[in-house]
């Protein structure tokens, strides 16, 4: 049974990115936030992603328009009641995200699962602050979402083989790839990436190489498509140092451990592609 009217909830550039992915597939979503800006922000955001499909012909100017008209945004979150499912996609904070997983277990009793996209916190984490946790799984997307084609789906101790079932159906519903992982910090990927990319930023750290030739040396040397620092900008120093703190916090191994650069970055603000600058500046900045 393929999911029809999906919620999301977060409208950064993860969930518009789901948001988008889901409408293209044909899925109702309905987008909520507490505040009106970051609606406004994600609305932007799609018009500009859709514009590029058209300009690119990957889509029509009518397919573009329907996309966008699946789409509608909230600052209700009772507004989210009839969805068949919910994709959570907020920062990376662990009480925030269980106050919501609370909120929205009661608000939506027949939704099919309640997914989170987190990156770092355990999903048994979240379910264990529901009455159901047997419908809480995780569905990590990555990003751009609209271009990657990768979605791990993280079953958690209570999490129902249906449910799993039911969100490995909605992945491939919109065209994604899933691959099931267990509950434990990095998933698959980040569990084998984050060691690549800290390598990198500590290589940087010490002088040991210039940025660019750092990139330089794993794009032409491994065929990587783009070189480790610039990845952690796209990726995010902010979400980084989370996964690495959810790393070293549940493994207890260096090579986790977010280097001082990194740390002293994100507080600073330089967090990469998104906030203008990280180890490399962007739009001028």
């Amino acid at each position: 049974m393929s999911i029809d009217r999906l919620a999301v909830v977060g409208a950064g550039f993860m969930g518009s990115g789901i948001a988008e992915s889901a409408a293209a597939a044909g899925v109702a979503v309905t987008v909520f936030e507490p505040e009106l800006p970051p609606l406004e922000r994600s609305r932007e955001r799609l018009a500009v992603s859709v514009a590029r499909a058209v300009e690119a012909g990957k889509r029509s100017r009518e397919e573009a328009d329907a996309l966008i008209a699946r789409i509608s945004y909230t600052t209700t979150i009772e507004d989210l009641t009839q969805a068949d499912a919910l994709v959570e996609a907020v920062y990376e904070d662990p009480e925030l995200k269980g106050k919501l997983f609370e909120q929205l277990d009661a608000l939506l009793p027949q939704a099919r699962f309640l997914a989170s996209n987190t990156s770092s916190i355990p999903i048994a984490a979240l379910a264990a602050r529901t009455r159901r946790p047997e419908r809480v799984v995780g569905l990590h997307f990555f990003s751009p979402v609209p271009v990657m084609k990768l979605v791990e789906v993280v079953a958690a101790i209570d999490t129902d083989p249906q449910t799993v079932t039911d969100a490995e159906a909605f992945a491939a519903q919109i065209g994604k790839q899933p691959i099931r992982t267990k509950d434990r910090a990095g998933f698959v990927v980040n569990f084998l990436l984050v060691p690549y990319l800290m390598a990198a930023v500590r290589m940087y750290e010490e002088g040991f190489a210039s940025r660019e030739d750092i990139d330089t040396g794993m794009k032409l040397g491994c065929g990587h498509p783009m070189g480790p620092l610039t990845l952690c900008d796209f990726i995010g120093l902010d979400v980084l140092q989370a996964v690495c703190d959810s790393l070293l916090d549940e493994f207890g191994r260096p090579e986790y451990a977010a280097p001082p650069l990194l740390k002293r970055m994100v507080t600073a603000g330089h967090l990469g592609r998104k906030s203008g600058r990280g180890f490399y500046s962007y739009g001028g900045a």
